[in-house]
């Protein structure tokens, strides 16, 4: 493959990263030079030849670090290729599909600009043990949704290799 990748991602509590390794692992071992970086340690685009972006939809938004770094790197965003992978639902009920994917494409409307090569949402992982300040607070009222929300992890990593997989393709970097 020609050109180097950026996986970047935002994450709050670690599994957005957990995500983000394992596809750049992927994108490794089918010979692609990539490099992983938090969103914030992105400072340009230049040295890429396409993007690969993690992010958590959390309480509704996605991460303001995601939010950040799409605002500050627009232009070089527009230019090539990007992959967007969101962590979203932390149960397998399809109600919480449907409003998580609602939630997704309502996030994607303040970005008009960006036109991913590949978009996708995957179940996401929340353990109340590990809160910090302030969600460990909006965890104690009652009308959170963070409210005796239980510990979960619906990720399927079966799914997220099999679309890590297929990004060579989407991205245009194949011989």
């Amino acid at each position: 493959m020609n050109g180097k990748i950026l996986v970047t991602f935002a994450s709050k509590y670690g599994s957005t990263r957990e995500v983000a390794e394992a596809v750049a692992e992927r994108l490794r071992t089918a010979g692609a030079e990539v490099e992983l970086l938090p969103v914030g340690k992105v400072k340009s685009l230049e040295a890429y030849r396409a993007v690969v972006l993690g992010a958590p939809l959390y309480i509704y938004h996605l991460l303001k670090d995601a939010q950040r770094f799409l605002a500050r790197h627009q232009a070089g965003l527009s230019n090539r290729p990007v992959a967007f992978f969101v962590l979203g639902p932390t149960e397998k009920d399809e109600s919480g599909w449907k409003e998580a994917r609602a939630m997704l494409d309502k996030e994607l409307g303040n970005y008009p600009w960006l036109k991913p090569a590949a978009l996708e949402l995957f179940g996401g992982k929340l353990d109340p043990s590990s809160f910090r300040f302030p969600d460990s607070l909006l965890a104690s009222f009652p009308a959170s949704p963070l409210h005796n929300a239980p510990a979960s992890d619906a990720r399927d990593w079966d799914a997220i290799r099999a679309w890590a997989d297929s990004l060579p393709a989407r991205l245009g970097l194949q011989n």
